[in-house]
C-alpha cells in the first residue's frame, strides 16, 4: 500500500470513528418527553381538562443529560384566548427542582406526590398545581416543556413563569417538548 492510500485510509478511519462517537453522544443526550395519555400533537383527553376531572396527565421522560442537577416543567398555552388572534400565553403548570433521577409524573399528581425536593410555581389562575385546558374559543395547543438544568435553583417563593425563566437563564442544558391540543365541545 502506498503512502497516499495509507493516508486516505487513515482519514477515512478517523472520520468514521469521529462520526460514530458524535452520533452516540447526540443519541445519549436527546431528552424525550411523552405521555401515555396522548401523542405529540394529539388531542388531550377530556379527563385532563376543565370539562373532565381536571387532573394532570401522566408524563414520562428519558435522555436526561448526566450533568443535569435538576429539571423544570412549564405547561402553557400560547393561543389564548383565541387561536385566530392570540394575545397572551396562559400558564397551566410550573414545577422546578425536580430531581434529575425522576423519570416522570403519575396521572393526577398532587403536591404531596411530587418527587422529593420538587418545588411549585404559580399558574395563571394564581395558584399552584395543574390547571387543565379550558379554552374559551377554538382548538388550542398546550406545550409541556421539560428543561434539564445544570443547577438546583434556590427557593424562588412560588415563582411565576417569568421569574422561573429568569432564574433558569444560562442554566438550561437541554429541553424536550410535548404538544397536545384541545377544543371544547359546545
Amino acid at each position: 500500500m502506498n503512502a497516499l492510500a495509507r493516508f486516505l485510509c487513515s482519514c477515512l478511519l478517523l472520520f468514521l470513528v469521529t462520526h460514530n462517537v458524535l452520533a452516540d453522544r447526540r443519541q445519549s443526550v436527546t431528552m424525550v418527553l411523552k405521555s401515555p395519555a396522548f401523542s405529540h400533537n394529539g388531542e388531550i383527553p377530556v379527563k385532563y381538562t376543565c370539562d373532565g376531572e381536571d387532573i394532570s396527565p401522566p408524563l414520562t421522560w428519558s435522555g436526561i443529560p448526566d450533568e443535569a442537577k435538576s429539571l423544570a416543567l412549564i405547561v402553557d398555552d400560547p393561543d389564548a384566548p383565541d387561536p385566530r388572534f392570540p394575545i397572551m400565553t396562559w400558564v397551566h403548570w410550573i414545577l422546578y427542582d425536580i430531581p434529575p433521577t425522576a423519570t416522570g409524573l403519575p396521572e393526577g399528581v398532587t403536591s404531596e406526590q411530587l418527587p422529593p425536593g420538587t418545588r411549585e410555581g404559580l399558574n395563571d389562575w394564581k395558584r399552584t398545581g395543574y390547571g387543565g385546558p379550558c379554552p374559551p374559543r377554538g382548538r388550542h395547543r398546550y406545550f409541556f416543556k421539560l428543561y434539564a438544568l445544570d443547577t438546583v435553583l434556590p427557593d424562588l417563593d412560588t415563582p411565576t413563569k417569568k421569574k422561573l425563566e429568569k432564574a433558569m437563564k444560562g442554566h438550561v442544558l437541554e429541553e424536550a417538548v410535548l404538544i397536545g391540543t384541545y377544543q371544547r365541545q359546545k
